[in-house]
């Protein structure tokens, strides 16, 4: 049986700056390796939660892609579709961080293991006998044969009946704008729900309002439109109703992975059929766990700690 949830994309290690507002120009210290990539985040945070998935994607023979295939199995993640290349090393991102909360990256995808995903790793049978599919935009973006394959499970998705969501993802550093909203409008049109943040609305919308903005996505495709807001909370924004989600109140120790970890809790409520509220509320306070851990993987470890949190934690008043 097919897992419930399946994605594709990146698999990478990360390091980062050990220290705040220091250029990746300058030489100084960076921890690492930490299991990362957008869709690595998000498998391996929804099987903790205890939802079946999948992750199809491209490692290199080498210790960071044993690291990242041995994280992933044991945390739960269905991992047979994962292959491992020879002649191409594992993907690499570095992140610099800023007082400022902007954030940095160099990243080592194109031509490393992690661009060569293609069409011939899809294969037909097992996208369609999934439940849902979630594309990350960041896979559309590394390369050309990966956004071909990213192209063709949404092809399989949309011709079998699955569920389609959508996270941009936007990274200009691997993408201009006008070239993301391109590639991103298929995905838009057949998403039944697309999760991003405010300023990635309004790269594709062009407003910053984040309702309006909201109601421009949903004109393009998707039933339902949620924005992640960081520390303004959360809105999602339908035909009938625009709900808003106030934020948890933590101390910010790394940010990288939350918008990954949010989806997860995310599309955990969606396939449980919950109510938007109970499904808001879930995943801002999965999001909220995971910026107080360091890693991009580090997210909420069970289902049991989430709903603790939400039991002990406070709510901002925005």
């Amino acid at each position: 049986m097919a897992p419930q949830i399946v994605s594709l994309g990146e698999i990478v290690v990360e390091f980062f700056r050990r220290e705040l507002d220091v250029p990746h120009r300058i030489p100084g210290v960076y921890l690492g390796p930490c299991p990362a990539g957008a869709p690595a985040n998000l498998t391996d945070a929804l099987a903790k939660l205890g939802a079946g998935s999948s992750l199809i994607g491209v490692l290199g023979d080498d210790e960071f892609g044993e690291l990242l295939l041995s994280r992933l199995r044991e945390d739960g993640v269905d991992v047979r579709h994962i292959r491992v290349t020879q002649g191409y090393t594992t993907g690499i991102s570095f992140v610099t961080y800023y007082t400022s909360g902007v954030r940095k990256f160099i990243f080592h995808l194109r031509h490393s293991a992690a661009g060569q995903l293609s069409p011939e790793d899809i294969e037909e049978e097992f996208i369609a006998d999934s439940e849902l599919l979630h594309i990350m935009g960041s896979s559309l973006a590394i390369s050309e044969s990966s956004q071909r394959a990213c192209y063709k499970a949404v092809d399989i998705a949309k011709d079998s009946n699955l569920m389609i969501t959508f996270d941009p993802n936007l990274r200009p550093e691997l993408i201009d704008a006008e070239t993301i909203r391109k590639v991103c409008e298929p995905i838009l049109k057949v998403s039944r729900v697309v999760l991003l943040s405010k300023n990635e609305a309004a790269i594709l919308t062009g407003t910053q309002d984040p309702v309006r903005a909201g109601e421009r996505l949903i004109e393009m495709g998707p039933e339902m439109a949620v924005l992640k807001m960081g520390d303004k909370g959360a809105v999602a924004v339908t035909e009938e109703e625009t709900f808003f989600e106030p934020p948890f109140e933590v101390s910010e120790v790394d940010p990288t992975g939350a918008g990954d970890v949010y989806d997860a809790a995310f599309l955990y409520g969606l396939t449980n059929k919950w109510s938007l509220s109970k499904t808001m509320e879930f995943a801002s306070a999965t999001g909220a766990i995971k910026v107080t851990k360091l890693g991009a993987m580090s997210g909420p470890s069970s289902i049991d700690e989430v709903e603790d949190f939400i039991r002990k934690a406070n709510k901002k008043t925005i």
